[in-house]
């Protein structure tokens, strides 16, 4: 089986590229071919793959996204793969993986929480406009196949706004290495506490994600300055500007309790160093990093717009909370300051996650796979060729976005995931 996947950017820090890189070794282990099509692969460990480059120049992030759509697509066109998976919103593939969620539902949470000016802005975005466009051609594609889910939310989410089939939308959550994040590394806590100053018996919560925006650390940093002065706050992960967080803990008078660490290319450490790991964030399909605290047996305290919660509720493994609710998170944080608490709630978290390893991940996708490829088959054998009913070549260059903008029955655009 050859699987053709379109990813337009990796980097080493972002969880959806580790995801990537770790889902993509997993097929190669069990035999499944692999061309990759991206603007650039760097420093990645997968030998056996030749990726395709397409990285056509642009300047900002609609012409960056519109020019990788079109000539991705017309590559694909030639393409000798049985299947066609994107990472992107292109209305080219077989499989879409919905690993950003949906761009709808991310930008009615930016705008539940921005003011008249941030709201017209998002509204008469370019860009965001662009993305709506691009999502709703996505489900409507004649080509699309099946999309797979990485949360119950997400699924809910693209049935509810986009009518598409349930049938068609599969829960595969992303998978977590439980041999390599697990509560051994609680011997790293001393070095870490030593490097950021913290002393060792003080409660450490750990927040990793990038863009601190979007994943909340402003409201975490709200939240902390309500606790004890004996608790600490790390926050690893880009972010363009980790000043403004900074002033921010400065101003609330934290400076000694916020620490700003930064990307990381192995936070195992970190994870290792935290009492409890916190992620207020505004929207985020599944985070990685939430299901690697839970495999490290840390409770989690979370957003109803992340897809972790869902396991957590389920489990006793963490508590949940909206993304903007200062007062809600500061209370679970205070809850987590009992040590009983999150004894029992980091252990249900890791058995929550044990059976999310990246061989059941693989076998799921693999057995996908097979099922589309063996119903492209009948559907071949059994249709007669009516070339006037034929879709559209996958090669067609996507159509521009349409100048008007959402209007308030429509849905909202995402943004940056």
């Amino acid at each position: 089986m050859r699987l053709a996947v379109i990813r337009q950017r990796y980097t080493p820090y972002g969880g959806a590229e580790r995801f990537v890189e770790g889902a993509l070794e997993a097929l190669l282990e069990r035999g499944v071919a692999i061309s990759l099509y991206t603007r650039e692969w760097p420093e990645t460990r997968l030998q056996l793959i030749e990726p395709t480059i397409v990285d056509p120049f642009y300047v900002g992030r609609l012409w960056r996204d519109v020019s990788f759509a079109r000539e991705v697509c017309r590559a694909i066109g030639s393409t000798k793969a049985d299947l066609v998976q994107s990472h992107e919103r292109v209305a080219c593939c077989d499989v879409y993986r919905a690993g950003d969620g949906v761009h709808a539902a991310y930008l009615d949470e930016r705008l539940a929480a921005a003011g008249p000016l941030e709201r017209l802005a998002l509204r008469a975005s370019p860009y965001h406009r662009y993305v709506l466009d691009a999502e709703r051609r996505l489900f409507e594609s004649p080509w699309l196949s099946a999309v797979i889910c990485n949360s119950a939310m997400v699924r809910d989410e693209i049935r509810e706004r986009y009518g598409y089939p349930e049938e068609k939308l599969h829960v595969i959550r992303n998978a977590v290495d439980c041999a390599a994040f697990h509560p051994g590394l609680r011997v790293a806590r001393e070095r870490v506490c030593e490097v950021h100053r913290i002393p060792p018996q003080d409660t450490v919560f750990l927040l990793v994600g990038s863009g601190y925006g979007r994943k909340g650390v402003a409201t975490a940093i709200r939240a902390l300055a309500t606790l004890p002065a004996a608790t600490h706050l790390v926050v690893v992960g880009r972010e363009a500007h980790p000043q403004r967080y900074a002033r921010l803990a400065r101003s609330l008078g934290l400076s000694g309790r916020v620490h700003i660490a930064g990307p990381q290319t192995d936070p195992k450490a970190y994870f290792g160093a935290a009492d409890a790991f916190v992620l207020p964030t505004v929207y985020d399909p599944c985070p990685n990093a939430a299901l690697e605290a839970m495999a490290c047996a840390l409770p989690v305290a979370t957003s109803t717009k992340s897809g972790v919660a869902e396991l957590l509720t389920a489990n006793d493994a963490g508590l949940v909370c909206p993304s903007r609710d200062v007062e809600a998170l500061a209370a679970h944080m205070r809850a987590l300051l009992d040590p009983v608490a999150r004894e029992r709630m980091g252990a249900n978290a890791r058995r929550a996650v044990e059976a999310l390893t990246p061989e059941a991940m693989t076998l799921e996708l693999v057995l996908l796979y097979r099922e589309l490829l063996a119903a492209s088959v009948a559907r071949r054998r059994s249709a007669p060729a009516a070339a006037s009913s034929a879709p559209a070549s996958r090669s067609a260059a996507p159509k521009p976005p349409a100048a008007t903008t959402p209007g308030a029955g429509s849905p909202p655009a995402d943004g940056g995931t």
